[in-house]
């Protein structure tokens, strides 16, 4: 029986040089994630004020405060996700560091400030397709859903204003997947033929991230997770098209 659930030595090999890397600069995350909860705490108060104002609540659906702490925890919540989110993008410059370096690149500088801006541009279109299709989306069907059953639709302040960062960010976040693919293969932490061995892993992992910011249903998994395996099959077709596959085909 222990047989079955032997690790391959691959993948093992792959986690934990992942690891490795990550506990190397726990202290500059853990910083950032602190910066973030500091920063994040005084302007929750406006964002969650924004989110109510703009337009999201579907029709028919309260938003109420159920416990006394629960706008407090909310405020940490917000900052606690900033903080989550500047430890990924330190994470991205230092992967592009790390690579202009392997490239042997005489400005390993100039690769952060590529992958800085093209972090900020695949950012910027999670965002666009979290706020515009995502979110109204499944909020109304939600709704709708518990509506057409004949239940009152009454939110929680923390769940609304929590479903909706956590998809936005889920998707900021998942949209990084093809830069950090390039980024992985140029920094030489992990090669080609390891990515297409286990791509069907990825993809799984992918599915169950997915599963956990949205709704259970099967539109809204395949809606969250498609876009993500489609960009991290392109970064390995732009890679492929730009000589690094070293004879693996996809």
């Amino acid at each position: 029986m222990d047989e079955d659930f032997t690790i391959d030595p691959e993948i093992r090999n792959l986690f934990k040089q992942i690891s490795n890397h990550i506990r190397s600069r726990m202290k500059l995350i853990v910083a950032l994630f602190i910066i973030g909860i500091a920063i994040g705490i005084p302007i929750s108060h406006r964002v969650v004020d924004w989110l109510l104002e703009v337009g999201l609540v579907p029709e028919g659906v309260n938003i109420i405060i159920l416990t006394p702490v629960e706008f407090i925890m909310l405020q940490v919540r917000v900052g606690a996700w900033l903080g989550a989110g500047l430890a990924v993008l330190a994470l991205i410059v230092d992967g592009a560091w790390k690579s202009g370096l392997a490239k042997k690149s005489p400005r390993p500088a100039f690769s952060v400030i590529i992958a800085v801006v093209f972090a900020i541009i695949l950012a910027t279109a999670g965002l666009i397709y979290s706020w515009y299709l995502l979110t109204p989306m499944l909020l109304d069907y939600l709704a709708t859903d518990a509506q057409s059953a004949g239940l009152s639709t009454e939110w929680r302040l923390s769940s609304f204003i929590g479903f909706i960062i956590s998809l936005c960010l889920a998707c900021v976040i998942g949209f990084q997947a093809p830069l950090i693919t390039m980024l992985s293969l140029q920094s030489g932490a992990v090669d080609r033929a390891t990515l297409l061995a286990y791509r069907r892993h990825i993809w799984f992992t992918t599915f169950v991230l997915g599963a956990a910011f949205s709704p259970p249903d099967p539109l809204s998994l395949f809606l969250v997770s498609l876009p993500i395996i489609l960009l991290f099959e392109a970064a390995l077709i732009w890679d492929n098209l730009m000589g690094g596959s070293k004879g693996v085909n996809a």
